[in-house]
């Protein structure tokens, strides 16, 4: 029992959630970017413009048929960018083009005579995206979205392994090489599950209550 105690000391705990802040920290600023730079590709692969189109391809099956280990890499030992900057870079990269593909399926599901309605009706093709078209988009992606929100949550636990970047997984680690008693590694490693999963539990159960209340709404 004093070797659990001494596992979970205070100082410990504190080393912990400093390493948790980091992981918030990266996720956060990773997903809010990935949504915009994401949503902004999805316009340009749905566009007319016919370049823009080509690029939007290009960049999301090139970046997300590539394993985000590599881009991480790449970003960190060939454009030497510091381990913060470089592990928000590589996961933006990849997650945006791969929420580009979750929009853009939302935005394809909607009945193109909702569009057309709504331009007899004289809407700017601005005002049918935002009445129309993305509210009742965003409901049917929104579960592929929290997805892969968690997903990127899960896998700040690479940029340790991979940079030495201190994040939740990262502060795990480092004090590992303090204990060696069985119980002391379960113990460690038992907590920090744990608070993966109870965030990434809280985000799920946000998710599903809100599409429940959206659901609710139309009825």
């Amino acid at each position: 029992m004093q070797s659990i105690l001494e596992v979970l000391s205070p100082t410990n705990l504190l080393f912990i959630i400093q390493g948790f802040g980091m992981t918030l920290y990266i996720s956060f600023l990773v997903i809010v970017l990935s949504t915009i730079i994401g949503t902004l590709l999805a316009l340009m692969r749905n566009g007319k413009h016919s370049f823009l189109r080509m690029l939007a391809s290009i960049y999301i099956e090139f970046i997300r048929n590539v394993p985000n280990l590599l881009w991480i890499f790449t970003i960190f030992l060939v454009f030497q960018v510091k381990s913060t900057p470089a592990g928000i870079i590589a996961f933006t990269l990849f997650t945006s083009a791969a929420l580009a593909e979750i929009i853009r399926g939302g935005l394809n599901a909607i009945n193109h005579g909702q569009v057309e309605a709504g331009m007899s009706q004289g809407f700017t093709p601005v005002q049918i995206m935002y009445y129309i078209v993305l509210p009742q988009a965003i409901r049917k992606m929104l579960p592929a979205i929290i997805s892969q929100f968690v997903t990127v949550i899960k896998d700040t636990s690479l940029l340790y392994s991979v940079i030495a970047l201190q994040e939740l997984f990262g502060s795990s680690q480092i004090l590992m090489g303090r204990y060696f008693e069985p119980e002391q590694v379960f113990t460690l490693y038992l907590l920090i599950a744990l608070i993966y999963f109870l965030l990434n539990f809280s985000v799920s159960t946000f998710s599903r209550n809100l599409s429940k209340k959206w659901e609710q709404a139309t009825e």
